[in-house]
């Protein structure tokens, strides 16, 4: 819900000015008249959705990258526990 409602929120808003690209992309028909019927900006739909997917692969690219170091420090963590766990309040 929440998500719905920032993407309502930005369909009014516009763009900061940046240089833009043309980019065609094709629809299922029913897809597109739906969108058409309910007046979204298909390019500001476009740019948020891609914005998130871009989000999500950087940070999967990152976890693949970084993956040796996570386990190891995992495994630090499993056997001598969290480094300053004696000053936590909770």
């Amino acid at each position: 819900m929440r998500m719905i409602a920032s993407m309502e929120a930005m369909m009014g808003r516009t763009t900061e000015a940046r240089p833009r690209k043309a980019a065609n992309v094709t629809l299922p028909a029913d897809l597109y008249e739906e969108g058409k019927a309910l007046e979204l900006n298909f390019s500001r739909v476009f740019e948020m959705a891609m914005r998130e997917a871009i989000r999500v692969e950087r940070g999967k690219r990152w976890a693949a990258e970084n993956a040796d170091f996570i386990a190891s420090h995992n495994a630090f963590v499993e056997q001598h526990g969290l480094p300053l766990a004696r000053h936590r309040m909770f």
